[in-house]
């Protein structure tokens, strides 16, 4: 006799800003209107560990700079982490759903953070695009598979 199978289910159980930190180095000199449109640069970084069975923390890192003329404007390092239970999920579907679809659940509330922190910090509000996190989950398999050779 078979053991019954267990429903799949994703959830997530809780989400939080881990650290946050905004920096106008050069204020108040970078408030007054330039003519310089400014260039951003914005990287992401992904941290997932497994806290208890069926558990997982995921954490995206997102860093933001504004400059222009060679000078900081801004920069902005946030840690948006969540927590997401799961059950039922076949063992080779476990690491891409917690690299890409948990990612992808908390991306919206990060980017309001970021925008949020922006506007407060006397810019107008950094609307972040949206991440394809299933290119950047295959780039990063790649790059580590590259690293294994």
């Amino acid at each position: 006799m078979n053991p019954p199978e267990q429903a799949q289910s994703f959830s997530v159980k809780g989400q939080y800003i881990k650290d946050l930190s905004f920096e106008n180095p050069h204020a108040p000199q970078s408030l007054m209107a330039t003519n310089a449109k400014p260039g951003i640069e914005v990287s992401v970084d992904l941290k997932a560990q497994k806290l208890q069975d069926n558990i997982y923390e995921m954490t995206l890192h997102i860093t933001a700079r504004a400059s222009t003329e060679g000078n900081t404007m801004f920069l902005v390092d946030l840690s948006y982490g969540g927590i997401f239970q799961v059950a039922g999920i076949p063992e080779d579907r476990v690491e891409p759903l917690i690299m890409i679809d948990c990612p992808f659940v908390l991306f919206p509330f990060a980017r309001r953070v970021i925008a949020d922190i922006t506007r407060d910090g006397g810019f107008p509000p950094l609307m972040l695009d949206p991440i394809d996190f299933h290119a950047l989950y295959l780039q990063n398999r790649a790059r580590v598979e590259g690293e294994k050779v």
